[in-house]
């Protein structure tokens, strides 16, 4: 892999945090991104853009960062412990966004390259990433167009890629301790070189492009729809399982935090503003909060 082809890789990742907060800041006209630029003693930068209090986000997160270290941590060589000690960097634009409005679902997407290097060896290198979404309510329409734009992302570069990404996403946002998905999943994939470098990065850009047109129009039908302090409860509720999969399951999480790259208020600004924890909390009988858990928690052909 080249210095160049690096670069290009950086440009897409920072013109997408550009266009994915300008969007953002389009449904939400009173919020503004507060902008973090840092630097990394041991090498690297980034920039956290954070949304917080508005009337549409109460809470949201776009960062990039691009970072370098000597030896590359466990989280990052499970799958390939050929690589372990090597040094590395890694680039990616991470978000999560967590509405103001119960009907309106947390979304998370994050795109990334890493490069592992040896002296005398060719770099390895890989692409990693995706997209969920995480419904409070569950509206049928909104899975269905989530699905659907992500069916269509992958639909060039082969028929088999939207199932299998589905299917790996889906085992991926598994809160293992409840035995529970975490949402209604999308695409999820880590380790993917086998396009070829061109071909692999249009992929990752085709995903990455889709986000917006997958979450924005089901921000924008919702956002207006009125709720109750149940409704807000059974979110804040909810996000208790958010907070759980991040710091128990997250491999960017894990993996921030094992690197030492610093920055801890930008790896953890994926955790939610407000989350309750009630013993024992089981739904009412045929309410809206069972019929998430019935109907929408499970894996399902949307598409």
């Amino acid at each position: 892999m080249s210095a160049i082809e690096t670069e290009e890789v950086r440009k897409f990742l920072i013109d997408l945090q550009s266009r994915i907060c300008s969007n953002l800041e389009s449904l939400d006209p009173a919020a503004d991104f507060q902008t973090d630029r840092w630097d990394r003693e041991k090498g690297g930068f980034g920039i956290s853009r954070v949304i917080s209090d508005g009337a549409v986000f109460e809470k949201g997160g776009v960062n990039f960062s691009h970072v370098f270290g000597d030896a590359m941590p466990a989280s990052a060589t499970a799958t390939r412990p050929d690589l372990a000690g090597r040094a590395w960097q890694a680039m990616g634009v991470s978000l999560v966004i967590h509405p103001l409005n119960p009907f309106v679902p947390t979304s998370h997407a994050n795109f990334r390259l890493f490069v592992a290097e040896k002296d005398g060896e060719e770099p390895a290198w890989w692409f990693g990433g995706g997209y969920d979404l995480t419904p409070y309510y569950g509206i049928e329409e909104d899975c269905v167009h989530w699905h659907q734009q992500a069916k269509q992302a992958c639909i060039e570069f082969g028929a088999d890629y939207y199932p299998l990404f589905k299917k790996q996403c889906d085992d991926y946002f598994q809160i293992k301790h409840r035995n529970e998905p975490r949402g209604i999943g999308g695409l999820f994939f880590d380790d993917f070189d086998e396009l070829g470098f061109e071909r692999s990065f249009e992929f990752v850009r085709s995903m990455a492009n889709s986000y917006l047109d997958a979450y924005l129009p089901i921000v924008a039908k919702r956002k207006g729809i009125a709720y109750t302090d149940r409704n807000k409860q059974f979110q804040e509720y909810r996000r208790g399982r958010y907070a759980e999969f991040n710091l128990v399951y997250d491999r960017g999480t894990i993996f921030g935090l094992q690197s030492g790259v610093g920055r801890i208020e930008s790896i953890l600004m994926s955790l939610p503003p407000v989350v309750r924890w009630i013993y024992d909390w089981k739904p009412e009988k045929d309410s809206e909060e069972e019929k998430l858990y019935t109907e929408f928690l499970k894996p399902r052909e949307w598409v």
